[in-house]
């Protein structure tokens, strides 16, 4: 399908990703908002609004959907087909254009959730569904538009597909020179409550540290699902978020019928024409709120045994799985201190260089993420669908931009909510080793959820 594309550019000095988002959301069903609190250096500087959903691809329990220009063709996932040959199939019938542009300008938009995994390896999950959302999906959108922070620039793209030649990329461009809206009060309704006990999981941890002893994993990541309840505007929780956790990975996508909103530290893979590179997070301790504090407990990390073998297992997890289909795979940086709004984390980079058709191929090779899963990855996740009391859905996937060129770049659905009939789900889960602890394991948990939960709290306050 050719695809003709109209942009203007305007100065943003004024005009937040926030702002705009306001103005543009009550207008169009669905709208998604990226944005990255790293403006260190022009390559993170970018922030997107997508909306006028225009192609769609869904995946769920099997059947595979595209819809394009209100056309719709569905199909049963095959036995020997992977959920990529889908994807793969799907962007390909959009022509590539070529631009002046470093950044991208469009392209696939969406998630692909935990479960997922089952079309990608040959791996078997039970069907114990709580939430409900489709497993994998992505839209095409009309509209695009792209903040670039370092120059306080902002540009309006207008794609318009095979015969569509309406454009009303003025009238964009007028309601966000228009004025500010005004988002609605968020209130908590009633307390908030858990799938697991601190006891239940305390019990789950000391079953992962005896398969460790067994030998059946190195590590393995087991969690626990937390809810709200509430009323009003969940918008607010995300404003919240993104000013106390600020993150490389800031995202809220509002699908209508449910909302998938986070500030993630760490990318699943991001590949940038024949490079890809995946960034371990692996090794956590709680901040104290003390700078001089905080150094001390960064060099205790580096220091305990169990956090460095964790992170070192999952380094040579990424090594393995880069390797599937890159070559020259390296780790640039090991074992980084990472400070983040409450917790210090270990992270390192690793990356390889990925043949120009095979990057499709790569991001199956690499789901889900090691650090949300353990080492060996199959075993791991064969125990966390054994031991969990629901299937993750969203939690542990990935969310973000997907190129027509097969370029890739997700944030791993972590320190995230799932809002869905006025109930806020969010998930956090330990790296469980042979010498893991299940008080400490326990707290980690919660110092995962620590930004979440203050972010409701201060969301009741805007």
């Amino acid at each position: 399908m050719k695809i003709k594309t109209n942009f203007l550019k305007i100065i943003s000095d004024i005009n937040t990703p926030v702002g705009v988002y306001l103005k543009l959301r009550d207008l169009y069903s669905k709208i998604f908002l990226l944005e990255s609190s790293d403006y260190k250096g022009s390559e993170n500087s970018l922030s997107f609004i997508c909306f006028d959903s225009k192609a769609q691809i869904s995946i769920n329990n099997n059947n595979v959907k595209f819809k394009i220009h209100r056309k719709e063709v569905e199909y049963k996932l095959e036995k020997n087909k992977k959920a990529t040959d889908y994807l793969n199939k799907f962007k390909n019938q959009f022509e590539l254009n070529k631009n002046d542009f470093n950044f991208p300008s469009n392209g696939l938009f969406g998630y692909t959730s935990y479960d997922s995994v089952k079309y990608f390896d040959n791996i078997s999950l039970s069907n114990s569904k709580e939430i409900d959302i489709p497993e994998i999906l992505y839209d095409v959108f009309k509209y695009v538009i792209v903040f670039n922070h370092y120059n306080n620039e902002l540009f309006i793209f207008e794609h318009l597909y095979g015969r569509d030649k309406k454009s009303e990329i003025k009238k964009i461009k007028n309601i966000i020179l228009g004025k500010p809206v005004t988002p609605f009060e968020f209130k908590r309704d009633n307390i908030e409550k858990t799938n697991l006990s601190d006891i239940e999981f305390k019990k789950l941890v000391d079953k992962g540290v005896n398969h460790c002893k067994l030998g059946d994993v190195f590590q393995i990541v087991l969690s626990k699902r937390f809810y709200q309840k509430f009323k009003g505007d969940e918008f607010q929780v995300y404003r919240a978020l993104r000013s106390i956790n600020p993150s490389p990975y800031l995202f809220y996508f509002d699908y209508g019928s449910f909302k998938i909103f986070g500030s993630s530290p760490e990318a699943q893979i991001i590949i940038k024409e024949d490079k890809a590179t995946i960034y371990p997070i692996a090794g956590t301790f709680k901040r104290t709120g003390d700078e001089e504090l905080d150094k001390k407990e960064a060099k205790k990390l580096i220091d305990d045994v169990k956090e460095n073998s964790e992170h070192v297992m999952l380094v040579d997890l990424a090594r393995n799985d880069l390797s599937k289909i890159s070559d020259n795979v390296i780790v640039e940086r090991f074992k980084d201190i990472q400070f983040y709004s409450h917790v210090i984390h270990l992270v390192s980079k690793v990356s390889g260089k990925v043949p120009i058709n095979k990057k499709i191929e790569l991001i199956s090779g690499t789901f889900p993420a090691g650090t949300l899963s353990g080492a060996p990855k199959h075993k791991a996740m064969q125990l966390i669908d054994n031991y969990e009391k629901s299937n993750r859905e969203f939690y542990g996937g990935a969310i973000g931009f997907m190129g027509f060129n097969g370029d890739f770049n997700h944030a791993i659905i972590i320190r995230s909510f799932l809002s869905k009939n006025r109930i806020l789900y969010y998930q956090a889960g330990a790296g469980i080793v042979v010498k893991s602890d299940r008080e400490k394991e326990n707290s980690e948990v919660y110092n995962k959820i620590e930004a979440l939960r203050g972010a409701i709290k201060i969301a009741e306050k805007i």
